[in-house]
């Protein structure tokens, strides 16, 4: 699909229903990194295509729909591909959540979630109350998510998660 200057493609046989590899290329696309051939040709291949490292799905008009990262793409018990970010955003929206991880522990999938001990405060939520409102929500959470994606349970994390300097969770902290 060409929007004004820009290609953008998924690296996909089914590109609106099977998540690919977000594809780009075009004006407002790098050439490459500053002398480093190396890592340039790890990220864009001999036709100009960018490889974005970003899965997902691309309508007829060409709209793009994020399904996660590919280096953090789970698989799930029958193959399915499961992106946590895609969970995560449906927890982090619930009450008393501030941020959340969603890990993979014995096969199972499981929420580290930092309450927001600021709400729970205004509310009048004493800190041992948390793992009832937490049971609540991820009562609702698997409501909102595929059979595939449902969580099996959330671990109170106490203090905000180890951020990179962009603000992105560094995650292979916490997958073990």
């Amino acid at each position: 699909v060409l929007h004004g200057y820009m290609e953008a493609r998924i690296d996909s046989e089914d590109q609106q229903n099977t998540p690919g590899e977000i594809l780009t290329r075009g004006e407002n696309v790098m050439k490459g990194y500053y002398k480093n051939d190396e890592l340039t040709k790890e990220v864009i291949d001999q036709d100009g295509w960018l490889h974005t490292g970003d899965m997902g799905v691309m309508d007829p008009d060409g709209t793009i729909y994020i399904k996660g990262r590919s280096k953090t793409m789970m698989l799930g018990p029958n193959g399915q591909n499961i992106y946590p970010e895609s969970i995560e955003s449906k927890l982090n929206n619930l009450y008393c959540v501030n941020e959340s991880l969603i890990v993979e522990r014995d096969s199972k999938l499981v929420a580290l979630v930092v309450p927001d001990y600021d709400q729970a405060d205004t509310d009048g939520i004493i800190p041992d109350k948390l793992p009832e409102v937490m049971k609540k929500n991820l009562e609702e959470l698997n409501t909102l998510v595929a059979p595939f994606e449902k969580v099996t349970d959330i671990v109170l994390y106490p203090t905000e998660f180890e951020k990179t300097p962009k603000k992105s969770i560094k995650r292979y902290l916490y997958s073990v």
